[in-house]
């Protein structure tokens, strides 16, 4: 640096250092103050004369400083909070001792020292492993004594070095260095031209952005010649972390480390653009809220002159409504707390709104406000029987709930489950009870429901927060004790919102729900006189804790007789008076209802039976509209004509073909019959599944091969039939996915009658999955799958022995013309199912063999 160039640098530097005597009067003492930076560039009022003043180096200067040889041995300055750049100066304020005695030996030396940055800023007494290995020669220009026994110096980086090896730890750090040399860009390089305009661009955005950087300072940049000393310039003068500038002051090329100041500098940008938009819509909204606050007063004074103060009005009527509740302490003193609050605030803010809905829901929900129960239980039992044909268990459960009730008093409410295919009434049956109890009656539809703010509601410092769904309900209902329907709670789901089966758990839990929590009103309600009745089609589909808190109870479909009656005693009234046909105007028989259900419907319920039912009725409506002559009587024959053609259901096929077996299956709509077909075939034993089979139903499967390999020779079967035949399992209906252990035995009696080429007996239907020990363990679904067979004509059924349970809990009716076979071994299965007579024209598989053994000799 020439003379001239270094007194213009002292003296700016001295009305620098003038103005933060006079500014902070004394740098205190403290691990904060030490070693700091204080920054030309962020100085508020350090000027003279109304300008600033910066340092600029030159082309010519810089080359000197370059040239400049680097001292073998260098004392070493840590610096807490800045990263010196070459070419750029600086004053720092050094406090510790350490670093006091290493300025003055300096000062009064050569004036040459290393700077390097600290890796932490919160050590006191740094050692070479707290320092970066990377630093700055520093030149020092000026050092001044401050009253605190602190040192102030003006210092200007040279060039970069590297340590290489540690020489002193005391009295201060010292380290032989060598230089760290550049990498510099080819002249004339466009890309790195590109970048270095880019960073002047982006500089003079922030310096216009931010209101702390002096104007000068644009000034100084559009002068400064030396592409190297900008860079540094801007590196040292930009608000970064010392982690990002030691890493741009570490990185030899010159291109790359103006792409990564770069980088930085937008960054930079972008925080202050988003300071200064935030600040600006602060700002509008201030004055905003104060516009709408004077206009408030004025509307208030102009109320309270005619005499009216609608505000003043609704506090009134909350507090008289508030008078008329019975709710306990802890709700009263809510309440009151925010009338207050809203009493304070300002109509038009938008929190108001959302204050006088929690206040309006707190005084019209119905605490400990409760029907009175309907005692007389015949009354009741009436009510149920004339509601619904069947169901004798669900109607025990509700009449032994009333006699308990009747005779205690205060019995917690029970939670119910109602599991059964889709139309058998599960969700009629709640208005029932509600009818037969004399209680209220709610339904809440839970299919499809994934936030678990639907049951535990909002929290109200949201605008448009809300109370869920069971709080909502009792609102409607106007009672704490209504019979409560949850419909469909298998099927909630679940994602980022939460998991409202979880929420659940404390709505049905007997011994939680007297304290339920809803978000929205943040007191605690008393659920636990909620008769809460639930319906599911499939319980496996139900979380295992919440399944856990329920009672179940299952409702199996319902038989040809009883659709029957059910249709003739309310399906069929319910249609008419839709319809507006009159009783005498249509007459369906017993033979006619039969035949829909059988041919027309294939279902456990009978929603689709009262559709069918519908149509009929609709056909006679339409005749009785237009003046056509009909017959009241509705054939049989007629049938197909008002229904289109029937689909009959799938029936029992025969036992004349070797390998076929007729299984039985529950689906969620009830029971079915599925054939399990087997099929053998020349090749190298390999075996095919299809039919859309389930993993379940493929495991099931293989386990029938392997337990008929093992016993291949108690079946007189050779073991080369399982090598020298590929074996074909396929289940019919192909499009509708299959997955279950129920048809592990059907699975088995196939393989074994298509390997024997024997029949199985005739009319006979099984049921039950199989081990590799040869067990045959017991299955579920049996009403379902018992009423299936009887609709295919089936007349035998085999279960698993541990199944006979479930048939001593059906009713007799239904077990009519139907024998059952019970076993617990597979081999008693082949035994029972496998009769000794052969189909008509069997495979020879043993002569098959013998051609191939003859041709290979």
């Amino acid at each position: 640096m020439s003379c001239r160039a270094f007194g213009t640098v002292i003296e700016g530097l001295f009305i620098v250092l003038s103005i933060i005597w006079h500014k902070f009067a004394i740098m205190k003492d403290s691990p904060e103050n030490k070693d700091s930076v204080l920054h030309i560039l962020n100085l508020d009022n350090v000027n003279d004369d109304e300008h600033e003043f910066i340092p600029i180096l030159t082309n010519e200067e810089e080359k000197k400083l370059n040239a400049e040889e680097i001292p073998a041995e260098i004392p070493i300055l840590p610096l807490k909070n800045t990263v010196l750049f070459p070419g750029v100066v600086i004053p720092i304020t050094v406090g510790r001792d350490k670093s006091i005695k290493l300025i003055k030996d300096a000062y009064s030396g050569n004036k040459t020292i290393g700077v390097i940055a600290q890796k932490s800023d919160s050590i006191e007494d740094p050692s070479f492993e707290d320092i970066h290995n990377i630093g700055t020669i520093a030149f020092i220009i000026k050092t001044i004594k401050m009253p605190d026994g602190s040192i102030t110096a003006i210092i200007q980086g040279k060039r970069r070095f590297a340590i290489t090896e540690l020489t002193q730890k005391e009295p201060y750090l010292k380290a032989k260095v060598e230089a760290f040399e550049e990498i510099l860009p080819e002249k004339g390089d466009e890309e790195f031209e590109a970048f270095v305009s880019s960073l002047k661009d982006v500089a003079f955005q922030i310096i216009k952005l931010s209101p702390n950087i002096p104007s000068e300072t644009a000034i100084a940049l559009k002068n400064i010649e030396s592409n190297n000393f900008l860079i540094n310039f801007i590196s040292s003068n930009m608000s970064a972390q010392v982690a990002e500038k030691q890493k741009i002051l570490e990185m030899p090329d010159l291109k790359k480390r103006a792409a990564l100041l770069l980088i930085t500098l937008n960054k930079e940008m972008q925080v202050l653009q988003l300071k200064n938009q935030i600040q600006s819509r602060v700002k509008e909204d201030l004055d905003k809220q104060q516009r709408e606050y004077f206009l408030h007063q004025q509307i208030k004074t102009i109320q309270e002159e005619l005499g009216g103060d609608t505000y003043g009005q609704l506090i009134k009527e909350y507090h008289k409504k508030a008078k008329t509740k019975k709710w306990n302490k802890n709700v009263k003193e809510v309440f009151e707390k925010e009338v207050q609050k809203l009493e304070r605030m300002n109509p038009n803010a938008a929190e108001y709104s959302v204050l006088s809905n929690y206040l309006e829901l707190l005084l019209e929900l119905p605490w400990n406000e409760y029907t009175k129960d309907n005692f007389d239980l015949k009354a009741a039992e009436k009510i149920l029987n004339h509601d619904h044909y069947g169901l004798e268990k669900v109607k025990e459960r509700i009449i032994s709930y009333l006699a308990v009730l009747k005779l205690k008093g205060d019995m917690k409410a029970p939670i119910l489950c109602l599991a059964g295919p889709p139309g058998v009434g599960k969700t009629s049956l709640g208005k029932s009870m509600a009818a037969a109890l004399g209680r209220k009656y709610i339904r809440v539809s839970l299919g499809g429901m994934h936030d678990e703010a639907e049951i535990r509601g909002h929290r109200k410092t949201y605008i448009g927060a809300m109370p869920g769904r069971i709080i909502q309900s009792l609102k409607k209902a106007k009672s704490s004790n209504p019979v409560f329907v949850l419909d469909e709670i298998d099927k909630i789901g679940r994602d980022f919102h939460g998991d409202p089966a979880s929420a659940l758990l404390e709505v049905l839990d007997p011994e939680q729900n007297k304290e339920f929590h809803d978000n929205f009103i943040e007191v605690e309600y008393d659920l636990s006189k909620v008769l809460f009745i639930a319906t599911a089609n499939n319980l496996e589909a139900i979380n295992p804790a919440l399944l856990d808190r329920m009672e179940i109870i299952d409702i199996s479909g319902y038989t040809v007789e009883e659709k029957t009656q059910i249709a003739k005693q309310h399906l069929i009234p319910k249609q008419l008076k839709e319809h507006g046909v009159k009783k005498p105007q249509i007459k369906l028989s017993d033979e006619l209802i039969e035949t829909i259900v059988d041919n027309y419907t294939r279902e456990s319920g009978v929603r689709n039976l009262e559709k069918k039912i519908a149509q009929v009725i609709r056909s006679v409506a339409k005749s009785i509209a237009v003046g056509e002559k009909y017959s009241t009587e509705i054939k049989v024959e007629q049938l197909d004509k008002i229904l289109s053609p029937a689909h009959p259901r799938e029936r029992y096929q025969g036992n004349d073909v070797a390998g076929v077996v007729t299984g039985l299956a529950w689906t969620p709509v009830g029971g079915d019959i599925l054939f399990i077909e087997v099929s053998l075939s020349r090749g190298k034993g390999g075996l095919t599944l299809t039919g859309n089979l389930g993993e379940v139903m493929k495991e099931s499967a293989t386990i029938a091969l392997e337990y008929l390999k093992s016993r291949a020779e108690d079946l007189f079967i050779s073991y080369k039939a399982f090598e020298k035949w590929n074996i074909h399992i396929h289940v019919p209906e192909g499009a509708t996915p299959k997955d279950g252990p129920s048809a592990g035995v059907s699975m088995l009696t196939a393989l074994a009658s298509a390997f024997t080429q024997r029949k199985v007996r005739k009319n006979l239907a099984m049921t039950g999955e199989i081990t590799l020990r040869g067990n045959v363990l017991p299955v579920g679904g049996i009403k379902e799958k018992i009423l299936a067979a009887k609709r295919a004509g089936i007349k035998e059924i085999m279960l698993p022995r541990d199944n006979k349970r479930d048939i001593d809990d059906i009713d007799p009716k239904y077990l009519a013309d139907l024998k059952f076979v019970y076993v617990d071994k597979m081999r008693d299965l082949l035994e029972y199912a496998l009769l000794d007579e052969f189909v008509k024209n069997p495979l020879k598989l043993d002569l098959a063999y013998a051609k191939e053994t003859e041709s290979q000799n």
